[in-house]
């Protein structure tokens, strides 16, 4: 049975910086473990005047500066039937916005109802932003796969293959020339966006360290600094190593463009073949930076590829232009 995620998970959530809601829970404690099942939202103005139809009663619901004065007008007034109607929807939570608190009837009906009232000091575009970021992280679709990822020239560069054909290695030299790790072994892949996958660790307990075979388990932080890692990643190229075959065509052009999906996302893919005297840490370095070069529009293979076509037929015309000269 997959683990419901609650208003106290919400209120838990260890976000910083730009990324911190700043919620306090006002009221309605006993109601902290509802569970939030969307990461839709909604903001409660038409029910609040008495209008139910297709309301959301499953979302989280956002009360702002208007809100809250209605509200407000409302219990001056002593009319508190749409805001009982409200809490018998079983609503997750009402989270108020500008540092506002609800008037003493409001909060009253909502302890009664045993649904959390929750209260942040950030204005409500800002919050709604940010809480639809965080939602979205937290309901992405996600997958964990065995593979390293680490973080080549600013491009987020998935690295697959088989047991011991040596991305361990490969990661570890990358890093070693300057690159940075974002996870070895098991990385877990989400989709958020839409349509962006970021990786991350798998067991965030386990932290930066790699396995080297004959050497053991390493902290990349503690041997490379904080500069070396880093917490999660777009991934951009997906990497596959595989030991050389000598009876399979590899491509040697690269003018055709490839790619793997994962999540439902396609990304950019490499088959990258591994024998003894191919530096495949160089390689991938050359394969991010090719990437790079693709996402502002400059393709080296289909350049090469066009002037080939050019020189061919310049050639045609210029042996076309001497036999009809008579000159061989």
């Amino acid at each position: 049975m997959e683990e419901q995620f609650t208003v106290l998970d919400l209120l838990d959530l260890d976000l910083k910086e730009h990324n911190d809601l700043g919620l306090t829970c006002v009221g309605g404690r006993q109601g902290l473990l509802r569970a939030i099942t969307t990461p839709d939202l909604n903001r409660p103005g038409l029910a609040l005047n008495g209008f139910f139809d297709n309301f959301g009663s499953d979302r989280l619901q956002i009360f702002g500066r208007g809100e809250h004065a209605f509200v407000d007008k409302l219990t001056r007034e002593g009319v508190l039937d749409n805001i009982q109607e409200l809490f018998s929807r079983d609503i997750p939570a009402c989270i108020f916005t500008h540092g506002l608190a609800p008037p003493a009837e409001f909060q009253s009906i909502a302890d009664e109802a045993g649904c959390p009232i929750l209260q942040t000091e950030l204005v409500t575009s800002e919050f709604v932003m940010r809480l639809i970021r965080a939602l979205g992280n937290v309901f992405a679709a996600r997958e964990t796969i065995h593979a390293t990822l680490v973080e080549v020239f600013g491009i987020g560069v998935l690295i697959l293959g088989d047991s011991g054909v040596g991305k361990s290695e490969t990661a570890l030299e990358l890093i070693e020339r300057g690159h940075r790790l974002v996870a070895d072994d098991a990385v877990e892949v989400r989709r958020v966006a839409g349509n962006i996958l970021l990786g991350q660790g798998a067991n965030p307990a386990l932290g930066h360290h790699m396995e080297i075979r004959g050497l053991g388990i390493i902290n990349i932080t503690h041997l490379f600094g904080v500069g070396s890692i880093r917490d999660d990643k777009q991934i951009q190229l997906i990497c596959q190593l595989e030991v050389w075959d000598s009876q399979k065509a590899y491509d040697r052009i690269g003018a055709e463009e490839r790619t793997l999906e994962i999540l439902g996302v396609a990304t950019p893919y490499l088959e990258i073949p591994v024998k003894p005297g191919r530096n495949i840490p160089i390689i991938i370095e050359t394969a991010a930076m090719n990437e790079r070069l693709k996402k502002m529009g400059y393709y080296s293979a289909r350049e090469f590829n066009q002037n080939i076509m050019r020189w061919l037929d310049s050639e045609n015309a210029r042996k076309a232009y001497l036999q009809k000269k008579g000159i061989t």
